[in-house]
């Protein structure tokens, strides 16, 4: 199962073509595609007319949801956000913490297009869902 980051949703939601959103198309064809509450509300949040949030809702709330944090998944993630400082690597903001956190682990890949992530994937072995092959 792949969980999808807010930063694809948005691109989707606005009509971006990219790597991410074409690979996000083609898992919603072909596999389980996971979302979480701590995304659904930040992808939401953006929307400014209530068509396209409705829209939206609809579309996230007929997935898998999973809670993003909890006790021990915020315990883990600030040990995580620690053991990544001690390599030099900072991430900007505490919910991709939590949601890279979840991932690792619930092992579920992470569709992502924010750089934050790749910390995860180079020094804790968090599973980047991979573009489509042209």
């Amino acid at each position: 199962m792949t969980l999808v980051d807010s930063s694809v949703w948005i691109d989707y939601f606005r009509g971006v073509e990219s790597i991410t959103t074409e690979r996000l198309d083609n898992l919603l064809d072909r596999e389980r595609v996971v979302s979480g509450d701590l995304i659904i509300a930040e992808v939401l949040q953006g929307f400014t007319i209530d068509r396209e949030f409705q829209r939206a809702r609809r579309v996230l709330l007929a997935l898998k949801i999973v809670d993003i944090a909890g006790t021990e998944i915020a315990v883990e993630a600030a040990m995580n956000y620690r053991r990544l400082r001690e390599k030099g690597v900072t991430v900007r903001k505490t919910i991709d913490t939590l949601i890279a956190t979840r991932c690792l682990w619930d092992d579920l890949e992470l569709l992502y297009s924010d750089k934050d992530f790749d910390g995860f994937v180079q020094h804790l072995g968090l599973r980047r869902a991979q573009p489509p092959i042209s």
